[in-house]
């Protein structure tokens, strides 16, 4: 049976959507042995019981947020936590992130391959509250210091604090130097481009993109050993391709590109390293799409290169859209998803961030979705945006 719904359109009018089902593809089975090392940042539940101001205040629903990890790693993705995703820096403090750090290093313990790498940052330092460079190092050096005692696995965030102190790249040299000398393993680097938070404009101490790259290149060999990777967010590919194969042999180049992400993995075979012919993937797109995204990297790793393009190739509108500018809202898409495919039980926000995006953008949103075969449960996902649109005086 064919199920539809009407649903706004830009001219204002009701056009019906006749959804077209789940898509006819299986998630790896867990223990699946892929090609590519994959981590999806992964959103918070808020809890919308909770006697707080939502703006002001942290409440999440933890057995919800533990319980979404757990279905990454059962699809044999990894978790990136306490990342911009899960809207650090966007209503979720630092306390409560190393509180989300605990519970998922714990819950991890207990999954079979589960693998899981942590945001440590220096968000705890208001950028204004910040006078030097050294009050960067004790911040970073405070974050790196709680979480490596839960036993995880450091990404190394970008910092508002740092990008509004550096004077220019000698600065970050110091601050990097610094911080992943004191490493326990290797990390992770964060580049965060600012259409994904403006305040890291300049980041690296150079407002030239190619500049940039040349400083954290210069951090990257120095440290080589101290460096699992670097996830870089700047949605150019080009870029991207760029700086990955001038990156030492054995230093990943993490995508976080959501625009591009598929062709960035499939790689390109040129450089002279494994590493340096494709991207890994550090992507928050991968939490709404996971179940087409682990399909689409265990027939990659069985070396099915065509259906690897054929499920991921109609993911790719629906990222575009969830991270159309201003992309620094995407959570919002991200959020909403989980919610329609029933993985959560609200459409609630840490933070009331779910206002950040329009009705029409969320109508756009579920024909996109369904058009990947990411609708999970139909009947569900219909009953839900009848809900919203009902909330919106659409009946």
């Amino acid at each position: 049976m064919t199920i539809t719904i009407n649903l706004p359109a830009a001219d204002g009018t009701l056009a019906p959507c006749s959804l077209r089902g789940p898509g006819a593809f299986t998630p790896a089975a867990p223990g699946t042995k892929l090609s590519r090392i994959a981590y999806s940042a992964a959103h918070v539940v808020a809890d919308p019981r909770a006697t707080n101001d939502p703006w002001l205040d942290s409440a999440i629903d933890w057995d919800s947020t533990i319980a979404y990890r757990r279905r990454l790693w059962s699809m044999g993705l990894g978790v990136a936590e306490a990342m911009d995703t899960a809207q650090r820096g966007m209503g979720l403090d630092w306390p409560t992130s190393l509180e989300l750090i605990r519970r998922s290093i714990d819950a991890a313990r207990d999954v079979p391959g589960a693998f899981l790498a942590s945001g440590c940052g220096t968000d705890h330092l208001a950028p204004e509250a910040a006078r030097s460079i050294d009050d960067v190092i004790r911040a970073y050096e405070e974050q790196m210091a709680a979480i490596e005692k839960l036993g995880g696995k450091l990404i190394l965030m970008a910092s508002r604090a740092l990008a509004r102190v550096a004077k220019g790249p000698a600065d970050y040299e110091r601050v990097y130097d610094r911080v992943l000398t004191q490493a326990r393993e290797p990390v992770i680097l964060h580049w965060l481009g600012d259409m994904f938070d403006p305040a890291l404009k300049g980041y690296w101490g150079r407002g030239d993109v190619d500049a940039a790259m040349d400083t954290a290149l210069g951090i990257i060999d120095a440290h080589a050993a101290k460096v699992d990777g670097i996830k870089i967010s700047l949605l150019d590919k080009d870029k991207e391709i760029a700086m990955r194969r001038r990156l030492p042999p054995g230093v990943r180049m993490y995508t976080g590109d959501d625009f591009n992400y598929a062709e960035l993995i499939a790689g390109d075979a040129v450089g002279a390293a494994p590493t340096q012919q494709h991207s890994d993937a550090l992507l928050g797109i991968f939490d709404a799409i996971a179940p087409a995204a682990s399909a689409a990297l265990a027939a990659l790793a069985a070396g099915d290169t065509a259906r690897f393009h054929a499920i991921l190739a109609p993911t790719v509108p629906l990222s575009r859209h969830i991270f159309r500018a201003p992309t620094r809202f995407y959570k919002t898409g991200v959020v909403f998803m989980a919610w329609l495919n029933g993985h959560q039980e609200h459409f609630t926000m840490v933070g009331g961030q779910q206002s950040t995006r329009s009705l029409l953008h969320f109508a756009e949103l579920f024909r996109l979705a369904d058009a990947a075969g990411l609708i999970e449960q139909p009947e569900l996902a219909v009953r839900r945006m009848k809900a919203l649109l009902a909330l919106h005086g659409i009946a």
